[in-house]
């Protein structure tokens, strides 16, 4: 096998395990760790998994996001209703802002019951279920694609941002810790701020793994939505910290 399909095969192994030690991987593609260890390099050094003690992982961490595909696995279920809450905050007519999140993604889904619409959006996978939807007007932000994060980013699309407006604004974190959100990448950072800018009304979307998760870069303080839509009850002590400060919580509850 070449490096490039073995390459492949590794990112496919982890988007299925999480992890993996290099011992388990040399075996099942019948190469040495040395040559592992070599892939394992090149592929962190694009952004698409980070190397542990003894192995590799694609899961989340404080400086590193999880690839798309392994995210869009992930409290499916919990994300569907946060999706589907949100959707319920439309009215026909509007125009909305979905950035590049799976859990915002979701609301594509909803949307052809609610039209007439503009939907803003810099996430391909709401692009191409939205291409050619009757009754939806599809403003395509473009810029740079990137394969981890399945959206378009860049000064491109920070410019378009800079001259849309739209009613809502629908976007996602990595991590909220205390009464902020936080993300691994500064340009994903950018984007979400201009989103948030463009919006006359903001939501925050995330599972209740996001809670008290780390992550690197400063994005918004929690007060600058107008409420935090999540699945599950974070625990007790941060939503004590959440009520204190005033911040609206939705959870959507369990199907």
């Amino acid at each position: 096998m070449k490096a490039e399909g073995r390459r492949q095969g590794i990112l496919d192994l982890l988007m299925e395990a999480g992890a993996a030690t290099v011992e388990e991987m040399s075996a099942h593609f019948d190469v040495s760790r040395m040559t592992i260890h070599r892939d394992l390099d090149q592929l962190e050094q694009e952004g698409l998994l980070r190397k542990v003690r003894g192995g590799a992982s694609v899961q989340s961490s404080g400086q590193f996001e999880s690839d798309f595909r392994y995210r869009q696995r992930l409290a499916g279920p919990e994300k569907q209703r946060i999706a589907a809450a949100a959707a319920s905050l439309v009215e026909p007519g509007q125009t909305i802002i979905v950035d590049d999140s799976s859990t915002a993604g979701g609301i594509a889904a909803h949307l052809a019951d609610i039209r007439p619409l503009t939907v803003i959006t810099n996430n391909l996978g709401v692009i191409q279920e939205l291409s050619g939807a009757a009754g939806v007007t599809l403003i395509a932000l473009g810029g740079q694609y990137s394969k981890k994060f399945h959206g378009f980013f860049g000064l491109v699309t920070d410019e378009a941002l800079r001259s849309l407006r739209a009613d809502v604004a629908f976007v996602s974190t990595s991590s909220i810790h205390g009464v902020r959100a936080f993300h691994q990448d500064q340009e994903v950072v950018q984007t979400k701020r201009l989103m948030l800018a463009a919006a006359e009304r903001t939501y925050l979307l995330a599972d209740h793994g996001k809670f008290g998760r780390p992550a690197l870069h400063f994005f918004a303080a929690l007060d600058r939505f107008d409420a935090i839509l999540t699945g599950e009850e974070p625990p007790a002590p941060m939503r004590k910290a959440l009520h204190e400060a005033g911040i609206r919580l939705t959870v959507t509850g369990k199907a």
